[in-house]
């Protein structure tokens, strides 16, 4: 307690050299906490946004065309329906929904149109954007993220549990897109005659803009039985989480079905990757900065200090104080800074991310205070680095020479 005594008594009296000792390290602090703040909101935010856009991962059999992801399933070779078990038992993480479709050009009087069986519930989970024709029903459950509630206090809600689908769609029943309702001359309600299937008109889907938009959409029964592929699928589309897909999901997923070709749609995975790992790259920069920055900075402050504090330091050594006590005594001083320095930018770091975050990243951002006891320790941790030689030197003083010196 004496040493600490002595410590706090010479900052309480050397304020100025108390505040630019702590200035470069703070500053360091803030940015860093400012960074990785608004990293943390940004990198949930886009992963959490890139999810909603619906189904991003596409089983094919293998000699499917993959040229167009968006139109690979039409007229795609089949698959065993039982390839969708091998997934959904397969218990893989960051799977949120399989939608399985069986898809064929056909011809409806004079008109060509697109049917594709689908099972509902599973389909619509995968659209979004059909939630805007009001199709509602169960809620969505996530496997990917199930942290949701921490999700909505950092300012965002994910879109998909406040997603609904329907449980049935009956197989005498069908969807129709909105280019291809008005082709047919359709509307909700009608009658719509496939072979020998006649089918009522449950639904016309609002335009997405989308290969959906000329699609006939019916239960996936109903269209093996049309076609004669009892239990037979041309796709499965699978809801995954981002970054799921980049930890190695698509790799799992080709281990469970070696046989199929699996692709995704490579722009929202990539965009995803580059952008987290942007902000990690930043934030590990400016780690790096206030390491050596902040080490330096209180090195050269205790330097200094230890210059103008050598009669003293000799005076301590000849009333017999040990060596060990004098680089207590520094590190201590050291801690100090350290500890203040962390706290101050943690505070000045979290107010940057909170009042100038939302203007970069377009959403709202929130104190971690979690980052608090780690600034503080890294903080801590660099200004000890940074005083390790001056303590030593100091404590190498010769007291006699000191005592000489004018």
């Amino acid at each position: 307690m004496r040493r600490l005594g002595l410590v706090w008594t010479e900052l309480k009296h050397r304020r100025s050299q108390l505040v630019s000792g702590v200035l470069a390290i703070t500053l360091g602090i803030a940015v860093i906490v400012a960074i990785h703040s608004v990293t943390v909101v940004s990198e949930r935010a886009v992963a959490i946004n890139l999810d909603n856009l619906g189904a991003n991962i596409l089983v094919l059999p293998q000699a499917a065309n993959v040229d167009d992801y968006y139109a690979a399933d039409i007229d795609a070779p089949t698959m065993p329906e039982e390839f969708v078990d091998r997934v959904v038992t397969s218990g893989l993480p960051g799977v949120d929904n399989i939608s399985p479709k069986l898809t064929r050009r056909i011809r409806i009087g004079d008109h060509k149109v697109v049917l594709t069986g689908i099972l509902p519930a599973q389909e619509i989970a995968s659209k979004p954007v059909w939630q805007q024709s009001g199709l509602m029903g169960a809620e969505l459950q996530l496997s990917c993220d199930p942290d949701s509630a921490e999700n909505e206090s950092l300012g965002y809600k994910d879109e998909r549990l406040q997603r609904k689908v329907i449980e049935v769609l009956p197989e005498d029943e069908c969807l129709l897109g909105s280019s291809a309702a008005t082709r047919l001359g359709l509307a909700e309600g009608a009658s719509l005659t496939i072979g020998e299937t006649t089918l009522r008109v449950a639904r016309v889907l609002e335009e997405t803009g989308t290969v959906d938009d000329g699609r006939v959409f019916t239960h996936l029964h109903t269209v093996q039985t049309i076609l004669g592929a009892k239990e037979q699928i041309s796709a499965i589309e699978v809801m995954g989480c981002c970054n799921a897909i980049s930890d190695g999901l698509l790799s799992e997923l080709r281990n469970v079905l070696p046989d199929t070709r699996i692709t995704t749609v490579k722009q929202i995975v990539s965009t995803q990757i580059k952008t987290n790992g942007l902000m990690r790259r930043i934030s590990l920069t400016f780690l790096i900065i206030v390491l050596f920055v902040g080490a330096v900075s209180i090195g050269n402050f205790m330097w200094a200090n230890v210059n103008e504090r050598r009669r003293e330091i000799g005076i301590l050594l000849l009333l017999g104080a040990p060596r060990t006590s004098i680089y207590g005594m520094l590190l201590a001083k050291a801690t100090i800074l350290g500890l203040l320095g962390g706290a101050i930018g943690f505070l000045l770091g979290s107010l940057a991310a909170t009042q100038l975050g939302p203007q970069f990243v377009g959403m709202p951002v929130k104190m971690l205070w979690i980052l608090l006891p780690i600034a503080c320790g890294l903080s801590a941790l660099v200004a000890i680095l940074g005083a390790i030689l001056p303590a030593w030197i100091a404590g190498r003083l010769e007291p006699f020479t000191t005592m000489q010196e004018v």
